[in-house]
Order: C-alpha cells, then structure tokens, then sequence
C-alpha cells in the first residue's frame, strides 16, 4: 500500500493506453495480494476518464474475484454501457496475467435539486482525542503500530471505539460495530473526481474488521483469512476525503465463514456523504505447529 499521500495520487493517476484502456502501477508492498482499496480506486479512476465533468459518480459495485498480483500492473478495460440524458454507465474489468480480477459497474448522474433526509450522526468523540488505529492493533496483536500504520501513511485513521472493547454504546440489536475517523494525511487538490476514488480506496480499510469485532481476533490475525469478496459504495452529497469523515460500520451477520458490514460516512458537521456495504471471507484456519 502507499506510505505517502503524493503516492496514493500517483497509484490513482493512471496511465492510458488506448482508448477507454488503462495502466494501473503498482506501490511498494509487503502485502502478499493487492489491496482491495486499491483496485477498486483505480477502477473508479478508469470509469471517471470516460466520462465528462457534468456527471459525477453515485454509486458503484464490484466484485474482488482473484487475488491481485503485486509485482505487475494492473489493466484496466472500460465498456461505455450506456450515456442518458441524465445518467451514464460504465463496467469495468481489471486484468492481470490475461486473467480476468476484478470488475466493477459504476453509475454516474447529472446533479439536481430534489428531496432531502439522512439519517443522524451517531454521538462519538472528536479525532483528535482518538487513538490511531495502529495503536489499538498494536494493543490487540502485539504487532508494533509503527508495522500497522507504514502500510497506510497515506491515510490518517483515528479508532472511535467499537461494541466489544468500548466507545460505543452497548445495543442488542447491533452486536458488532466500529467507528473510525479517517482522511487523506495531507491536501488534495480541488478535484472531486479524485476525493470520490481516494474515498473508494479508504472505505475498504477497515469494513471488514467490524464482522470480527464480537469475536475476539482482527484482521491479520495469523489463524484468520480474510478477503474482500464484494463492495457497493452510495455517494450521496458532497465532500473532501482530505478531511475527516465519521465510518460508522456495523456488521449484520457472520455466518458460514463470511461476514456482512455496512458503512456510513458523515462529515464532523453530520452531513452523510456516503454508504458502503461490503461482504467479506473470514475463515477460521488452523494453527501450524512449529
């Protein structure tokens, strides 16, 4: 993954080689596979250069389908499906070793007046009075935070609290929920194409730790696999992933080795921005005997 933010803006500035055809690079990683994140960002990048400015992107789903390969780049194809008076289409097919990854449907609209609600943001404390989510993992894994946190240095994520360790209210009806504050660790420019892909590779980050939350163990535990099967993101206002956003993630089930999260995104005002649910594998492996 990126260990800066001016890294994460190259990894999503992606090369065309033709017409609705794009190279995407690779960052420096100890990951065995590519990051979910970071595939679906740069899909969402390929999907967005077909497009004219008069649209922006409302939602998006995708599925992870094989393991990334983080030694060659990636390529991305961009079938223009459809252009309407007010909304456009487009599927995208990530490839790697002529085999087919990952791929992604994303819908784009035309802005328009019309009614408005949201839900409510959930009462949690300020970022800065948060501990980073290396911390926590550190405290959880005996791993140091400084090993957590050199994989995503591009991203500054701050740990609210979840249903298990505390920070957030005890509720019967949601037995596994987690909160983080989360935002670009620097300035993005004044493009919103680029805020909505940044988005799209933080909302992966997290997500899928909140299946786990009741259950004693995280993500890069050593008996735990896990990976991302499908993601769906909903962008419904205005925002800059380059200030904080509120992930409120709650997990409605786990069962037969996958596990179900959604996610809200709000600004500090309580703006909800954004949705995003995702079902991942969390298959319990046996310990090797050393």
């Amino acid at each position: 993954m990126p260990r800066s933010l001016d890294e994460l803006r190259d990894l999503l500035d992606l090369e065309k080689i033709e017409d609705n055809l794009f190279r995407g690079r690779q960052p420096e990683t100890r990951l065995q596979r590519v990051f979910g994140g970071q595939v679906a960002g740069q899909a969402l990048v390929a999907a967005s250069r077909t497009m004219g400015r008069d649209r922006a992107v409302h939602s998006l789903h995708a599925y992870f389908l094989r393991p990334g390969d983080t030694s060659v780049p990636i390529v991305y194809d961009v079938e223009c499906t459809r252009d309407g008076r007010s909304f456009s289409t487009r599927r995208v097919v990530a490839r790697q070793h002529g085999r087919t990854i990952f791929y992604m449907s994303a819908s784009f609209h035309v802005p328009e007046p019309g009614y408005e609600h949201q839900d409510a943001m959930p009462d949690v404390p300020d970022p800065e009075r948060c501990p980073t989510l290396g911390e926590v993992l550190e405290k959880v894994s005996g791993r140091p935070s400084a090993a957590w946190a050199e994989e995503w240095a591009a991203l500054d994520v701050r740990y609210a609290g979840d249903s298990a360790r505390g920070g957030v209210p005890a509720d019967p009806e949601h037995p596994a929920r987690a909160r983080v504050w989360l935002r670009a660790a620097g300035t993005l420019p004044d493009d919103p194409v680029l805020h909505s892909c940044v988005l799209a590779y933080a909302s992966d980050l997290t997500l899928l730790g909140a299946t786990l939350v009741p259950h004693d163990t995280h993500i890069g535990a050593p008996d735990l696999q896990t990976v991302s099967l499908d993601h769906a993101i909903w962008f419904h206002r205005a925002f800059r992933a380059d200030e904080w956003l509120l992930y409120d993630q709650v997990s409605p089930s786990a069962a037969d080795s996958r596990g179900l999260a959604t996610g809200r995104l709000f600004t500090p005002d309580g703006s909800l921005v954004a949705s995003v649910v995702q079902e991942g594998l969390i298959r319990q492996v046996p310990r090797t005997e050393k």
